[in-house]
This record gives structure tokens, sequence and C-alpha cells, in this order.
């Protein structure tokens, strides 16, 4: 069965618009298990804009499913600037404070308004894999974020990752543009085979929806899910507990 781990950075987005603690990050990581979620994610950026460092301490407390922490491992400690709120100790200070059950390496920058591709292994890859290497000895599985290309997906298996996961936004506009979907989706399967071949596990992300998750989850495979986005949509119009339900359903749970 493929398992679903939802992101809860909406959620403190939303909290982030106002100085208030509401909407509670735990309280609504309860909510989703509590419907069925397999999972919890976060992915704590250095400007703190949604999820925090304090946040991902307070979920590691109470969570009683596993929990992936994504992010860039090269992003280093910075100040906060928003009072009340603590420091960002750097990315792999936080995961080694917290050893969550997994972690997903993201080569992502503070001017992105969100993940849009996967590591370049050709450049990366020697500063890449120690990090594994440590995040593997302090028991945390290792997954790294990839676009479904072949010889990236290779290199990654080079680094002695546990998972990659696929970088999914191609498929997703793909399906709303009606526009080679059928082409793109076998780009994913090639991409997951050759993950299989390589003895990688396959987790996959980024605007996955309730209209385009139903055949991605065919994907051979595919052990995990991590979505966040579209699901605090449907939440608003179904609430969290039915948007849950539905997302695995779509999952064909």
């Amino acid at each position: 069965m493929i398992a679903l781990s939802v992101n809860l950075n909406k959620i403190a987005l939303i909290r982030n618009s106002r100085d208030t603690t509401n909407p509670g990050v735990p309280e609504h990581a309860q909510m989703c298990i509590d419907a069925g979620a397999d999972g919890i994610t976060v992915h704590p950026r250095p400007d703190q804009r949604h999820i925090r460092a304090q946040d991902c301490f307070d979920l590691a407390e109470m969570l009683s499913v596993e929990f992936n922490i994504e992010g860039n491992p090269f992003t280093g400690p910075r100040k906060s600037e928003r009072e009340g709120v603590s420091d960002y100790p750097g990315f792999m200070q936080l995961v080694r404070e917290i050893r969550p059950a997994q972690c997903t390496l993201v080569p992502d920058t503070d001017g992105q308004l969100t993940s849009d591709h996967g590591f370049d292994l050709t450049r990366d890859g020697d500063r890449v894999a120690p990090l594994v290497a440590e995040l593997k000895s302090l028991g945390i599985r290792t997954s790294l974020f990839m676009d479904p290309d072949p010889e990236q997906i290779r290199l990654a298996a080079q680094t002695g990752t546990d998972r990659i996961e696929l970088y999914t936004e191609s498929y997703a506009d793909a399906c709303k543009s009606g526009k080679d979907v059928d082409a793109v989706f076998a780009r994913f399967v090639t991409a997951a085979e050759v993950a299989a071949g390589e003895g990688l596990g396959l987790n996959a992300g980024h605007d996955l929806d309730l209209d385009n998750l139903p055949r991605f989850a065919a994907i051979p495979g595919l052990l995990e899910v991590s979505i966040g986005h579209a699901l605090t949509v449907d939440a608003i119009r179904m609430g969290l507990a039915n948007a849950v339900a539905a997302y695995q359903k779509a999952l064909g749970k």
C-alpha cells in the first residue's frame, strides 16, 4: 500500500499570517492522523515563512506516525527576524537533534516560492553523499528529491540514499493541460523502473491532487506520496478529515 504523508506547511503559513498560535500545527497533525494519514511531512525553510524550527520539535514529541523532514541540507543557521520566533539552527543541525524517521534532501533556495527541481548530482553528488552517510548513521531513512531523469537516478543510487522522491510537477502540469499526458506518465514509469533496478525505494510529491493521483498511484514500486497544498485547499471545501480520507481513497485504499 502507498503511504500518504500530509505536508503541514500551509497550515503553518495560515498561522504565520497573524500573531497567533492558531491554527496549531501539532493539533492539525493529530487531526490528520486520526483521519488515517500514514505520516506527516514538513519543509522548514531558513526564513521560517511557514513551518518553524520549533514546530519540528513540537511534532517530534507527539507524532505516532512517520515523521518526514525535508529541506536543503546546505542551509546553515539564521537569526530569526520575527519577535518570539526562535532562530533557525541550520537544516542538518535540526535533523541531527530531532532524528525523524525520514529525511528528504531538497536542493531549494531562499528565492524559490516552492521546490521546483531535483538534484543535479553530476555537480552536487560529492557533497550529498557524505550527508546521506551521516543521516543513515543516525538511523534516519534518507531520500533525495529528483527529477524523473534515469541518469540522475543512477547517480542518486551512488550516494547511498535509501530512496528518491520524484518531483511530479511535470506530470501535474500535463494533466491540467491535457497535453502529452501519456508521454509524461511514461517518463515517470521509466524513472520508477530505473530506481527499482538500482535498489532505491520510491516516493513522490509536488502538485499531486485528487484528479491526477489515482493514475499516478499505478506507478510501479511507489511507496509514499507527500501532499500538502492541494490537500489543504480541498480541506477548506470538505473538511480536513474528509480530505485525508479522499486522498487515501485516491490511492486505492
